[in-house]
């Protein structure tokens, strides 16, 4: 598999001299004159290696540079800067953007093809995105785990547990019609009631029915109406229309965030309102989740609650964001991408 270098300059004879340089060396080469196209471009291509010119018009290099730092799959992508700027300023700017290594014009071509070689035959971009690949496949194979886990104990509880109960009513009815201990035989029957209809809850917290049958959308919006009545806390729901089908670890994320924080608010907001919304753009889903409660200042937000979602979220390559101020309630933010293939359905 050739290795990919993406050439960033304004200047379509500085592209020319640079692809003169690696020409018959074995490498894909891709080329954006300005700053917006090469992001756009990045993202599509993955490139192993950018060469970056910095005096652009628009986005200049070092800002390009920036840009890329912080966009999570290409944050660790290589980046030589190229530029005719050969101040000390200059390269200190460089380095704060977040380039691997400064060349100034003009360019040594043969430094630059070894410098190059020594970065694409380390390969660090390629190990990181690799391992960070492979954590995230086998955080999902544990969630999935967990999950089949819960699966078989709700199924375990409903249909044996909950046979053995109903049962024992039935036993308990057919004593109480021999005998004239009515009272006591009424209370034993409706504390077994009792039983059977929180251990229906359980199962259904643990592994809700509708996210298997009728999807995402239903299971979130079955579960706000049951928690608003148990609460007595008024929760509306919103979606899109077109949220696209999501995987099973996704799914599942997303209700455990909704559940941990419908709870969170219970504890602690004295919310009188709750709105949920389910939302969708080309790259992500998000889940928001805002109450009217009494908030919280910044310092608040390291609770353990708040720590274990965006743990779960972090998890499945999601984000996490919350906003609360005193007196003005809070609004919890959950991010997950979508898969390319959706993505791409989304956009037809």
């Amino acid at each position: 598999m050739k290795s990919k270098i993406l050439i960033v300059d304004d200047d379509p004879l500085g592209i020319a001299t640079l692809e003169s340089m690696f020409h018959n060396q074995g490498f894909e080469i891709s080329q954006a004159q300005n700053g917006m196209n090469a992001l756009k471009l990045a993202e599509q291509i993955m490139p192993d290696l950018i060469l970056l010119d910095v005096m652009m018009p628009g986005m200049d290099g070092f800002e390009v540079c920036r840009r890329l730092r912080t966009t999570p799959k290409l944050a660790e992508v290589p980046i030589i800067i190229l530029t005719a700027l050969d101040d000390r300023a200059s390269r200190l700017q460089g380095i704060e953007a977040g380039a691997d290594d400064f060349l100034t014009k003009p360019i040594d071509r043969q430094e630059l093809r070894l410098r190059v070689k020594t970065i694409l035959r380390l390969d660090r971009y390629r190990t990181l995105l690799t391992q960070r690949e492979n954590l995230q496949k086998m955080a999902e194979r544990v969630v999935s785990a967990q999950e089949e886990e819960r699966k078989r104990l709700s199924r375990e509880l409903h249909d044996d547990l909950g046979q053995a109960l109903i049962a024992h009513i039935l036993k308990l009815k057919n004593i109480q019609s021999q005998t004239n201990l009515h009272n006591e035989f009424d209370k034993l029957i409706e504390d077994a009631n009792h039983i059977i209809n929180r251990m229906r809850q359980i199962a259904q917290d643990m592994r809700p029915a509708l996210l298997d049958t009728m999807g995402l959308v239903s299971a979130l919006e079955t579960h706000t109406k049951e928690f608003g009545s148990r609460s007595n806390l008024p929760v509306t729901f919103e979606a899109d229309v077109d949220i696209p089908k999501l995987s099973d670890v996704h799914s599942i994320t997303l209700y455990r965030t909704l559940q941990e924080t419908l709870t969170n608010i219970i504890k602690h907001s004295n919310a009188t309102q709750v709105w949920v919304e389910l939302s969708v753009d080309e790259k992500n889903i998000i889940l928001t989740v805002q109450d009217n409660g009494i908030g919280f200042v910044s310092t608040s937000q390291n609770g353990m609650g708040i720590s274990n979602l965006r743990e779960r979220l972090a998890l499945v390559g999601g984000a996490f964001t919350i906003t609360s101020a005193l007196s003005k309630g809070t609004i919890v933010s959950a991010s997950l991408p979508l898969e390319e293939s959706t993505q791409t359905e989304f956009v037809k």
